[in-house]
């Protein structure tokens, strides 16, 4: 979000944010009218515009909201307590899921093709985003490491490969042929072959062990 900026949250604030969310993905950044958004929601100009002074901070709103819930199911995933091999899968297929859902989709474009005349907006999108998951990533593929089930030198990367593969396919089969290409087949295929090279590079088969003993 703009430097400076802050967003007054109030009793309508979640009704207007679901109008902008329906109006952005129908129409996109450029062509989400005011007025759209508004009747969406179903409020007046006048409340949108107290509670959303800009159309670009608003835009920011919706999918830094979308953004926090999909880390958050992450998160929660990433504390539970089994072998990294048990968890990985379950992982990647959230990952894919985001990457070819419609709203995944739609932030991703809008955020290519205004990067250039709003390069904060893009930004806001990368750090909300893909640095959160990122950063999740990281700390939990260190405690896995510690426990010795994976030998990792650059967890930076790592977990950059682990999000890449969990796209592989998937991304640009839906952004240039058609959500309706990726079948649950395919996320399958994906989700297994994303978990099976990334623990071939990085396992260390402690985790085998582990359960063999118990």
């Amino acid at each position: 979000m703009e430097k400076g900026v802050s967003v007054m949250k109030g009793r309508k604030f979640l009704q207007v944010l679901e109008g902008a969310r329906t109006i952005f993905l129908r129409d996109g950044f450029e062509g989400a009218s005011v007025d759209d958004i508004a009747h969406e929601a179903g409020v007046s100009k006048a409340t949108l515009y107290s509670y959303f002074p800009d159309k670009r901070i608003m835009f920011t709103e919706v999918f830094r909201n979308e953004l926090a819930r999909d880390t958050a199911d992450a998160g929660a995933l990433l504390e539970v307590d089994l072998p990294v091999h048990q968890i990985l899968p379950f992982i990647v297929q959230l990952i894919s899921a985001h990457i070819v859902s419609d709203f995944g989709m739609a932030m991703y474009r809008v955020s290519v093709a205004e990067a250039e005349r709003f390069p904060s907006l893009a930004r806001e999108y990368y750090e909300s985003g893909p640095v959160q998951l990122r950063l999740r990533l990281v700390r939990y593929l260190r405690q896995r490491a510690d426990l010795g089930e994976l030998r990792i030198t650059d967890f930076d990367l790592a977990a950059d490969q682990l999000i890449r593969l969990a796209g592989a396919t998937l991304h640009d089969r839906a952004l240039f042929v058609g959500r309706q290409t990726v079948d649950a087949e395919l996320l399958r295929a994906v989700s297994d072959g994303a978990v099976r090279m990334f623990m071939a590079c990085y396992g260390t088969g402690m985790t085998e062990m582990r359960v063999a003993g118990e």
